[in-house]
């Protein structure tokens, strides 16, 4: 079997266990809901399908986990397999206990199909997987043999190559240094000439460098010092941009404290009239309520400066928290 075949074989196992394990959470949620709505407190029963969601979710989280540990070869010890078994074992529990209940045993049966055929679906995923997972890694190990074995073969063949043409190499190196041997007696007499002319070059070359050096040296200088006054002015602008920068956040800090002032006036000012005696307008109202909720002030205390029911006030309140708890505040205040 090739890899795309594997590849295939692991996406219908993946596939199909999703499959189950969906509608298996879907059956379960229609089933517990009920139970659940029925044994909760009728302010509650919006809270009755939690249970099965939470169960479900461990469900989920079992399975997926399962197939990364069996894709990886890793085992994730005891724990993973108690969470599996509790998490099947709740299911049943949950979706026959209302059918137990009654005394309905075949409503017990019916209802244990889907929760008994997702405990055996993921135990039997998780084997397939790791079987799949340690067929995969002996294949790969007989290819990584096979391919060793090759890439030695090629090896061993590249070295006898090598060995014979180092062989053709020494032979022609061998005539090649008889042959300049005889050559070089011939060519003595003439090397020594030419290095006395090569002496008098080098010399006159020597010369020409040193004075290439020198001035490739005093280039240098004059770059360097170009350089020197570059980063002068460079660091000289940034210390000016950074002055300018921190001119404006002092006076951005002076102009925010000043605003942060003038308000704590104004709401000291309307803090400070006293009780109302009569119900005031809503647009001063809502400005001592906003004060007033700034000050970190009561409800009730608010209620008395501005002359409306503490409901209006705490609806205030809320609307000046955070999005939220605006809900559960508004509901204390319809209270």
């Amino acid at each position: 079997m090739n890899s795309v075949q594997t590849r295939s074989a692991e996406r219908a196992l993946s596939g199909g266990t999703w499959l189950i394990v969906c509608g298996a959470m879907l059956y379960s949620i229609l089933t517990v809901t009920p139970l659940m709505a029925a044994h909760t407190a009728e302010a509650w029963d919006w809270t009755a399908p939690i249970l099965p969601l939470v169960v479900d979710a461990a469900v989920v989280i079992v399975v997926k986990l399962d197939d990364v540990l069996a894709r990886l070869g890793g085992q994730g010890g005891r724990w993973p397999i108690v969470l599996r078994w509790m998490t099947g074992l709740m299911t049943l529990a949950l979706n026959t206990a209302d059918s137990a209940l009654k005394k309905d045993l075949v409503g017990v049966a019916v209802h244990s199909v889907a929760p008994l055929l997702l405990i055996v679906t993921a135990e039997t995923s998780l084997a397939y997987r790791r079987a799949i997972a340690a067929a995969v890694a002996a294949q790969e190990q007989q290819e990584r043999a096979e391919r060793e074995r090759r890439e030695q073969a090629a090896r061993e063949r590249a070295e006898r190559a090598r060995a014979e043409a180092r062989e053709e190499r020494e032979h022609a190196a061998m005539l090649a240094r008889e042959q300049r041997e005889h050559e070089a007696v011939l060519a003595r007499e003439q090397a020594e000439r030419e290095e006395r002319a090569a002496r008098k070059e080098r010399a006159a070359r020597e010369r020409a460098e040193q004075a290439e050096r020198a001035e490739r040296e005093r280039r240098e200088r004059e770059r360097e010092q170009r350089e020197q006054e570059r980063l002068t002015r460079e660091r000289q602008a940034r210390e000016r941009a950074e002055a300018e920068r921190r001119e404006r956040a002092e006076q951005a800090e002076r102009e925010r404290r000043e605003r942060e002032e003038r308000a704590a006036r104004e709401r000291a000012a309307l803090l400070n009239r006293g009780p109302a005696v009569g119900k005031l307008p809503e647009g001063e109202a809502r400005r001592i309520v906003a004060a007033a909720f700034a000050s970190d002030m009561s409800v009730r205390s608010a209620a008395e400066l501005c002359g409306w029911s503490v409901g209006w006030v705490s609806a205030r309140y809320a609307e000046h928290r955070s999005p939220s708890t605006r809900g559960a505040e508004l509901a204390i205040a319809s209270q």
